[in-house]
């Protein structure tokens, strides 16, 4: 696979990825300002288990039929290709109507017991349809991820994305008058809304293509050896089962802290309606806005499992490794802006979102906003693993992390002055030590020596200097603007200066820039504007 299709498959799942964060951001903000922070507490508490349920159902499906279908159509073998998709879409579909209706049926008990949230039962009711819709969807998209072909996971997850918030938004406002319970049971049903629209265009994109698919395996009919249905099992099992668990680091964590923040606020003298405001603020108002800059890491992730995959059916650890070179450099370029960015404009940033809220919200935002590097050097570490073979390294450092997390959420929550934010610094440590850990193990199973100084060191230090552009330009501006305008303003020059340094110092060079989708235009564009260092 050359550099340019790798990255035309990550810049595809990229650029999708971040029209569904921004959906994603514009139904998270009117919903917040609908139903307000204690409402989010009732849509957030149903998401843990709902998100629990569907790494079991597909974390590491998707990526194990990825994996395989990506070797097998290395090696020429179409069929073998198609048979492992037609046994993991059988799978996946039996645990999707079992996790369906496990979260269904066990919503009261979950609220009431686990969580001390009873209201939020209607909500986890509502989303519980979507884990079987999205288990039928990552079959489909496994499969075409394995045929280097990112452009139907893409166009899904708009579809998906899309119906989720238009039916989301209709159904909280359309429900407000019941209670804020049935608002928020009305904004998760459109996750359940998003996911049948996703699983039907992916259908209906197999459709499409199944006469080109079946006359690929009848134009290459060699003898490559059939798998019974019983060994395909066994080998998506042997990949998926250690990516699953990898996967449910995270929700195993979110699930277990929802239940801490709520009862150590309630501890300390918080109500029920105070805790899940405060737990709104956190997880529904500042996670949302430091998971925005993850769709660049996400995808990266994504199109380096397939790819790391082949170069190692073909024993070319050189490709391998440089292309760990070049996800990191992606990496730091994505989350270090934006991690600086979302601290230093915290407490605005949130005041221009999230207008009804208390301007504590913005604290929140900024404990959690250091988390934002790590969580990207975890994503894409973790795909670099899962390529390799070995995905339960990131499985046992983001445990560690997590064990972290834990300990640290209970103590710091459980101290008035700290509450809930306690929780929002146990998630940075969390993923500070999976990180650390993932770039030791990367060393040593690949004997790389990565080129920290133009992977880490400059997008670092050209973060820090938009960081200081962006908090003067705000300063200078907000008496005379207001704290909205000033906030976009001192953003978009920001954005500028940053750019600027990116291209005119060298840190993205001009074969990078060739390397992707229109890359021969914006190179001459640049020079034009005596931007891109020669």
């Amino acid at each position: 696979m050359r550099k340019d299709s790798f990255l035309k498959g990550a810049f595809i799942l990229g650029i999708a990825g971040i029209i569904v964060k921004v959906m994603g951001a514009f139904f998270r903000i009117p919903l917040t300002n609908i139903i307000s922070s204690e409402g989010i507490g009732y849509y957030s508490t149903a998401y843990p288990m709902y998100v629990l349920l569907l790494v079991i159902s597909t974390a590491g499906f998707p990526t194990a039929i990825s994996k395989l279908v990506s070797e097998k159509i290395a090696l020429g073998d179409r069929k073998g290709a198609h048979k492992i998709f037609k046994v993991s879409f059988i799978a996946l579909i039996s645990v999707g109507v079992l996790s369906s209706l496990l979260l269904y049926f066990g919503s009261e008990f979950l609220v009431g017991t686990w969580f001390k949230n009873p209201k939020a039962e209607y909500s986890m009711k509502a989303i519980a349809p979507a884990l079987f819709f999205v288990s039928m969807m990552s079959s489909y998209r496994g499969y075409f991820q394995g045929l280097q072909d990112m452009k139907p996971t893409a166009i899904s997850q708009i579809i998906e994305q899309f119906f989720r918030v238009a039916l989301g938004l209709f159904l909280a406002v359309f429900l407000l008058d019941r209670g804020k319970e049935y608002a928020a049971a009305g904004a998760s049903f459109g996750a359940t809304a998003g996911a049948i629209f996703g699983a039907l265009f992916m259908f209906y994109i197999y459709i499409k293509n199944k006469k080109n698919i079946h006359g690929e395996i009848e134009s290459n009919p060699g003898d490559f050896g059939e798998e019974s249905s019983s060994q395909i099992i066994k080998r998506l099992l042997n990949i998926a089962v250690p990516i699953t668990i990898g996967a449910g680091i995270i929700p195993i964590m979110t699930f277990i802290d929802t239940a801490i923040v709520m009862r150590r606020l309630q501890e300390i003298g918080f109500s029920v309606e105070e805790s899940s405001s405060l737990y709104g603020q956190l997880t529904g108002m500042a996670a949302t806005l430091v998971n925005l800059p993850q769709v660049l890491t996400v995808a990266l992730s994504m199109s380096l499992v397939p790819l790391i995959s082949q170069y190692m059916a073909q024993k070319n650890m050189d490709g391998a490794r440089e292309y760990t070179q070049i996800s990191v450099k992606v990496s730091s370029i994505a989350s270090f802006p934006a991690a600086f960015g979302l601290a230093v404009l915290s407490v605005p940033i949130m005041k221009l979102l999230f207008p009804n809220e208390p301007a504590s919200a913005g604290d929140i935002l900024l404990y959690l906003s250091l988390g934002v590097v790590f969580l990207g050097y975890t994503q894409t570490f973790t795909g670099i693993f899962q390529g390799l073979g070995r995905a339960y390294v990131p499985v046992k450092n983001l445990a560690i992390g997590a064990v972290f997390k834990i300990g640290i959420s209970y103590i710091l929550t459980g101290i008035p002055s700290i509450n809930v934010k306690g929780a929002a610094l146990g998630t940075v440590v969390a993923y500070g030590v999976a990180a650390v850990l993932n770039f030791i193990y990367i060393k040593k199973y690949m004997n790389i020596k990565f080129e920290i100084m133009d992977s880490v060191v400059k997008p670092m230090l050209a973060s820090l200097v938009m960081g200081g552009v962006v908090w003067v330009s705000f300063a200078a501006v907000v008496g005379t603007l207001g704290n909205n305008l000033s906030c976009a303003v001192s953003i978009c020059i920001g954005m500028v200066a940053y750019g600027v340094l990116l291209f005119r110092v060298g840190i993205i060079k001009e074969s990078e820039i060739l390397a992707i989708p229109r890359g021969k235009k914006l190179v001459g564009m640049l020079k034009k504007m005596r931007l891109l260092k020669v």
